[in-house]
């Protein structure tokens, strides 16, 4: 009972955070720590070898403790243990940068960050290495995002019912409840690539894959209110990662029905100004029609995506695997290579202040002074190669070198940005953090690929947004994907025979 409650904490843990201004701040920050670190606690606590210890001895529990924390530490002390060895070394590395970081403030913001993730991914790691808690993951988390989507909408559909703080600097793009637009929409990239691979994982409920096409309409349109180039970059990296990893029908009929049901509401809430950008007119009926065209378009893309379960089910429906040339894989990762180098591209081909506000011609426009950003990063980099200029110093680097009038606390890529800050010690440790990921989700997919497609998809989506934005600053974009990171962890450790069936 109290694992299923660790677990219920977990999983819901991220919306909540979310709720909270994605946890940027110190307050909700703190505590998220310490509610991902009393999870690892109670979950120590309630071990198996621990209660089996306990009931064979007939000690008082808390007698035992050593014994069950030393126990579990173990955790199978195999290749999952490795990205929480790097994340725990990396906070380390960043406490030490702290005697000649220029800022001690933010670089302490940034160790309490690296504190709560490691307890995040630990917990995570711990508490679903079980079927069920396997099972419940990825739907849990998809939730999750869509309902922080939902709740950003909630003002522009039902206008005088709910009214939402807007930022200063927002415009009129979705930037509640995270509080940053760019943040909204690599939630909400997330969340569509997640619903897609739900509604075309032929191993889940007819009621799941149909909820998940339902969805998906709300999620397309919380892509396009942030205005997020980004974003948008995002949901194709992470399609293109879903499409690789599982090559069926059944995954290309859904992908393609979410991806039409985002795009239908996009374009509906492109044509209503209330809706698209909060601006003045009429509020209240353009928002009963956005709303009405949510519904209907959720409901046509559920109904449709039920039916075409039952008849994959049924037969009628072809469920088989694409006829694909041997050189597929490659492609698949060639596009995918080709995705990132064009936001790389893009962001760096015109420096300068965006168009600013929810317009149109923003997505359109390669204006972005993120290249000043990454300029300045480089700089660093190549100055303090080995230490980098300490945790939190981009800042002071950026006042310094800066050649457009504009502030920045950070680099906007955390590759860059460690880079700068921790020097190559700190980007090998964050590489080898990701690249223990990556070796967990490999060994995840080979013995479940049903289990491990839709976290590595929408990972694949995270990674390439954290290269353009500082969604590693903000706990409420980023604990979701150590939630899954931690499901590939544990998956990762379990033995063959007692892996998920492999079915795609």
């Amino acid at each position: 009972m109290l694992r299923t409650a660790c677990v219920v904490v977990l999983l819901a843990g991220p919306a909540v955070a979310g709720l909270f201004d994605g946890a940027y701040f110190d307050e909700p920050r703190l505590w998220v720590g310490i509610g991902a670190w009393l999870l690892v606690a109670l979950t120590t606590l309630g071990t198996e070898p621990f209660l089996a210890r306990r009931e064979k001895r007939g000690t008082d529990p808390f007698f035992a403790r050593g014994t069950a924390r030393a126990a579990h530490a173990g955790w199978r002390a195999k290749k999952g243990s490795v990205p929480l060895f790097a994340l725990g070394l990396l906070a380390g590395w960043t406490a030490v940068s702290l005697s000649w970081a220029p800022l001690a403030g933010r670089g302490f913001d940034d160790l309490q960050r690296l504190v709560v993730y490691l307890g995040a991914l630990l917990a995570a790691a711990m508490l679903l290495d079980r079927p069920a808690a396997r099972r419940a993951a990825e739907p849990a988390v998809a939730t999750g995002l869509a309902l922080l989507v939902l709740y950003g909408l909630s003002e522009r559909l039902l206008p005088g019912v709910v009214d939402l703080e807007q930022g200063q600097r927002s415009f009129g793009r979705l930037d509640q409840p995270l509080t940053y637009w760019n943040a909204m929409g690599i939630v909400a990239a997330m969340g569509v690539v997640l619903m897609a691979r739900l509604a075309g994982d032929v191993s889940r409920p007819h009621w799941m894959r149909a909820t998940a096409a339902g969805l998906a309409g709300a999620l397309g349109t919380g892509v396009y209110l942030s205005f997020s180039r980004g974003a948008i970059g995002a949901v194709a990296a992470g399609t293109i990662t879903l499409l690789a990893l599982a090559p069926n029908r059944p995954q290309l009929r859904a992908a393609a029905l979410v991806l039409a049901s985002g795009l239908v509401c996009a374009v509906a809430a492109s044509l209503l100004p209330t809706v698209e950008s909060l601006a003045e007119g009429d509020a209240i009926g353009q928002g009963a029609l956005m709303l009405a065209v949510l519904c209907v378009t959720g409901a046509g893309a559920a109904l449709a995506q039920r039916a075409l379960a039952r008849r994959e089910t049924a037969g009628t429906v072809s469920s088989d695997r694409l006829r694909l040339p041997p050189w597929w894989r490659p492609a698949a990762l060639a596009a995918l290579v080709a995705v990132a180098a064009a936001g790389v591209t893009l962001a760096a081909s015109t420096s300068g202040p965006p168009a600013e506000g929810a317009r149109p011609e923003r997505l359109g426009s390669l204006d972005t002074p993120r290249y000043d950003y990454w300029e300045v990063a480089l700089r660093a980099f190549a100055d303090n190669p080995l230490k980098g200029v300490g945790s939190g110093g981009f800042q002071v680097e950026w006042r310094r070198e800066r050649e457009v009038h504009e502030g920045a606390s950070d680099a906007h890529s955390l590759y860059l940005e460690t880079a700068a800050e921790l020097g190559i010690v700190g980007l090998g440790l964050l590489a080898l953090f990701l690249g223990g990921v990556a070796l967990a989700a490999r060994r995840t997919y080979g013995l479940a690929p049903a289990l491990a497609t839709g976290p590595i998809a929408a990972l694949a989506a995270w990674g390439f947004h954290a290269g353009l934005d500082w969604d590693w600053e903000m706990p409420g974009v980023t604990l979701p994907a150590l939630v899954l990171a931690g499901l590939l962890l544990a998956c990762s450790t379990a033995d063959r025979a007692a892996a998920p069936p492999p079915a795609s």
